[in-house]
């Protein structure tokens, strides 16, 4: 305090130096006494001099300068200046006295000043002390402010630096967001104390954590094309909103995806090609071996499929964010906007380069991989796969996936080539090695009952439908699948390739013990049958009654061959594959085609080989037409070179009959029953390819070539059922001996005068060939279930024999009278009520071809050359007996209508 109170009056006396002498310290103060002598002395000196003068006019005749303070100033010097240039020491004296009665006067009044102001310099003392006091206060406080601030720099410090440790354990945790906030946090936080040395090292360490944190975040963006979760997918946005790099996180995760394709696509397809890692990925697919290559587009497809659903995925995540903004109208930011529009345009636009990613790769697994001999299920399999991948392209994408269909479009015409060359020729050798013997099938079966129709079913019921609307509006595929059928498989864990695509279902197409028994089996067994009884054929009549012994089994279903089951499994096959493919329809369906116009010629050459007539009228002229066309097209003639077979690679040999096929055996009919189960069996094929036609045309589409489907209906088809003329003929040809009947014609009186009452006996003889047929026939419809359409199919064929043998007999007749004209007329009236009596066809077939010709005799002359220009059924000999007959009286009239018979008919 007294130093307080020392520095206090230093610092006062140092400001008044030049004004208030130093208190206590003047020699005038400190002797009063000499003091009082001396200002008695001076008064009295100036009492001799002048008055006293006041204290006020001396303080105010002191000089203003002296009450500057300005530091510059010498009082000294000042005065001296004052003094004259001549120095008297009077004046000097009296100046010295003038200014030190100013000064005693100043310090007179500066004295009674202090004195005046004594209490209130206590007061201020006293409040200088308090000052002091709270001084000392403020100065603890901004002490303890200095070290709080420095605690807190120090657990600053000390966080950051474990810092490090927690961001390891959140990106552990792949809780990313949190740990790329913490990072941003440290990362402003070490800004903010940069000045501090250890701070500045801390913030370079924070940087390549974060570039460690970008780098885990990459690392597990690229797993989100594989194994897509949505928890981990929304930590990746969140962190990456942070970082403020949404935008360029979606162009990283597309060229993910792009990586993604590449190195699943060739993982998969090396897990089966196996050897060096380094070769192309076309180079692997060539090296996966055959009997692997189904397996490993399967795996390939289930592998791609993963990425596509976790496209769709990251899709759909994005859709739903965008969703829950529109709804959170207040969130609005122009950047964040910006920022989302750009998302969503790069994964609208990103969706066809990936799905074209995909299908690059299988399509070039497809061109390289060597599927030419592998099993026909296994190529369908392909087929499906194939297509099913594109539906899914389509519903995703709208994608067309036109490198896909090129691929597998060129790969199945490839394997069809070959495997349809196979089975044309093994078609070739079933033929001739058939029985022609009836398989056993229930009386309701048709093809769409074999497995090979399964998976066309649904297709074949539509088909109806489809013809009734534009095929244009039609789509690739006949059921096409639904965005929710693929949404099912986005969603879960499954895959659309890990199911099967064309299940196989067990066939109920054969008769059974319990299919009606008394109608299809004998009581007994075939154990108590000799083996010699067990073929089905007829016997000679003597044998009728053992004969029936013979056929066990009598089927009343449609004639079915174990050719035709084979010919219509191919064809379920082949669909198939146009079902699956439609670029291939026309192919395949020609091929189809091919089946059933090999099995139609084999059936005509087969049964008619042995026909002993030669007849335009056993022929229409479509079938005509349809057995040159597939004889050109499909037969090799017998002369080709090996250089021509080749090179008519879709032609086959001509087939020949089986040697176990006896044609020659009178009292079969000459293989009658063979006969009929092959033409019969054929109609039926025909009848399942008609059944077929609306989905034929369904397939072909609008194609310009489908020309070829309609001639084989409106020609083939229309014309199987004419071959019953030709192959039944070949029977009834055989089964009248038709010279017997035409010598005993000959023997004939035809010149008889009166009218005969009883018929010729040729007729008898015929009759009795007609009777004979007519058990044999008999035995083999009890064994051989025969529609009527077959029944009257033969003895059409019969009586067209019959009618024509009679008017060859007519013809032959030199000379003839009114009588033997009534004989011919007895003779055919008799042989036509017994035939309709035995057929129960009514009226007989082919009677006005002879009842014409015998009315032909009654014609006169002048009419007969009208009659011959308007029937041309009849050949020239028939014309010119019957101009010889009628006309055997006027030789002039008959050597001009044989002449005009010559002109008219040259070639008959």
């Amino acid at each position: 305090m007294e130093d307080l109170k020392c520095k206090f009056f230093g610092l006062i006396n140092k400001q008044n130096a030049a004004k208030i002498p130093l208190m206590g310290l003047h020699p005038d103060l400190l002797n009063p006494e000499s003091q009082k002598s001396e200002d008695v002395h001076s008064e009295a000196d100036q009492s001799t001099e002048s008055e006293p003068i006041p204290d006020q006019d001396i303080l105010e005749s002191i000089e203003g300068i002296y009450f500057k303070t300005g530091h510059n100033f010498d009082a000294g010097r000042h005065e001296l200046e004052k003094l004259p240039k001549i120095l008297q020491s009077k004046e000097i004296e009296k100046c010295y006295k003038k200014l030190k009665q100013q000064h005693q006067v100043v310090s007179k009044k500066v004295l009674q000043l202090i004195l005046q102001k004594q209490n209130a310099c206590n007061v201020e003392f006293d409040k200088i002390l308090l000052i002091q006091e709270d001084l000392g206060i403020l100065a603890n406080y901004k002490k303890r402010q200095i070290i709080e601030e420095l605690l807190n720099n120090l657990n600053t410090i000390k966080t950051l630096q474990r810092t490090g440790d927690r961001l390891q354990e959140l990106l552990n945790e792949k809780n990313y967001p949190r740990a790329i906030s913490l990072l941003l946090e440290c990362q402003s936080a070490a800004q903010t104390y940069k000045h501090f040395h250890c701070i500045a090292a801390l913030n370079g360490k924070l940087q390549d954590t974060l570039e460690q944190a970008e780098e885990a975040l990459d690392v597990t963006l690229s797993k989100m094309c594989t194994q897509f979760d949505v928890t981990t997918y929304t930590s990746i946005q969140e962190a990456y909103t942070l970082l403020g790099k949404t935008q360029s996180a979606m162009d990283q995760l597309h060229m993910h995806f792009t990586a993604a394709i590449h190195n699943t696509a060739f993982a998969a397809v090396h897990s089966y090609a196996g050897g060096d890692t380094k070769r192309q990925y076309k180079q692997l697919c060539q090296s996966v071996p055959r009997e692997s290559c189904v397996t490993c587009l399967t795996e390939l497809c289930k592998s791609l499929w993963t990425i596509l659903s976790s496209y769709y995925l990251v899709v759909n995540w994005h859709n739903t964010q965008e969703s829950k903004v529109k709804f959170k109208a207040d969130v609005k930011d122009l950047e964040e906007t910006f920022s989302k529009q750009y998302v969503k345009h790069k994964l609208e636009n990103s969706m066809i380069r990936v799905w074209h990613d995909v299908e690059m790769k299988i399509s070039i697994f497809l061109m390289n991989a060597d599927l030419t001999y592998i099993k026909f299920e296994q190529f369908v399999q392909v087929l499906g796969i194939v297509n099913r991948l594109m539906e899914i392209g389509e519903e995703l994408c709208g994608f067309k996936s036109e490198n896909l269909q090129e691929s597998i479009r060129k790969q199945s015409l490839s394997y069809f080539s070959h495997y349809h060359a196979s089975r044309l020729d093994e078609l070739r050798i079933f033929l001739e090695n058939d029985g022609w013997e009836l398989c056993p099938v229930k009386s309701n079966f048709v093809a769409t009952q074999l497995q090979e129709f399964k998976s066309l079913k649904p297709s074949l019921n539509n088909c109806k439908m489809w013809n009734n609307f534009d095929n244009s509006n039609v789509g690739e595929n006949d059921s096409p699948i639904s965005i929710e059928w693929i949404q099912k498989y986005l969603e879960g864990s499954a895959s659309p390739f890990s199911i099967g695509l064309d299940d196989t279902m067990d066939e109920d197409i054969l008769i059974s013990n319990e299919d009606n028994p008394p109608a299809y089996f004998s009581d007994e067994s075939d154990d108590d049958i000799p083996d010699e009884l067990k073929h089905e054929y007829v016997d000679d009549s003597d044998h009728i009654k053992t004969n029936k012994k013979k056929c066990k089994l009598k089927q009343s279903g449609p004639m079915v061959t174990n050719t035709t089951l084979s010919i219509l499994r191919v064809c379920g096959k082949y669909l198939q594959m146009s079902r699956l493919l439609r670029s291939i329809a026309v192919t395949v369906i020609q091929s189809m085609i091919q089946f059933y116009e090999l099995c139609f010629y084999t059936v005509h050459l087969f049964f008619t080989s042995d026909l002993q007539i030669n007849s335009d009228s056993l022929y229409s002229p479509k079938l005509k037409l349809s057995l040159a066309r597939i004889k050109e097209n499909l037969i090799m003639c017998e002369n080709d070179t090996e250089d021509n077979i080749k090179l008519n690679s879709d032609k086959v040999r001509q087939p020949q009959l089986s040697s176990i096929v006896n044609l020659s055996q009178p009292e079969k009919l000459h293989g009658l029953t063979e006969r009929i189960v092959g033409v019969e069996s054929l109609i039926f094929l025909g009848r399942q390819y008609e059944n077929l036609k609306p989905y034929l045309e369904h397939l072909i589409g609008a194609s310009p070539q489908r020309g070829f489907l309609h001639q084989f209906y409106m020609q083939t088809i229309v014309s199987t059922v004419d071959l019953r003329k030709p192959v039944y003929m070949a029977v009834a040809s055989q089964a009248f001996d038709v010279a017997n009947i035409l010598n005993l014609m000959n023997k004939v009186n035809w010149e008889v005068t009166d009218v005969m009452s009883q018929h010729s006996g040729y007729i008898d003889a015929l009759l009795q060939e007609i009777y004979i047929l007519n058990e044999r026939l008999k035995n083999i419809g009890s064994c051989l279930s025969l529609a009527d359409d077959v029944y009257n199919a033969v003895w059409e064929n019969v009586a067209h024999l019959i009618t024509h043998t009679l008017v060859e007999g007519f013809s032959n007749t030199k000379k003839c009278s009114n009588g033997g004209r009534a004989l011919m007329q007895l003779d055919f009236t008799q042989l036509k009520s017994k035939f309709e009596a035995l057929t129960s066809l009514r009226p007989m077939p082919h009677r006005e071809y002879v009842e014409l010709y015998i009315k032909a005799y009654y014609l006169p002359e002048n009419s007969l050359e009208e009659w011959i220009r308007e029937h041309k059924e009849y050949s020239v000999k028939h014309l010119i007996g019957l101009v010889s007959s009628a006309c055997q009286n006027n030789k002039k009239t008959r050597q001009r209508l044989i002449a005009f018979v010559e002109e008219q008919r040259p070639s008959r």
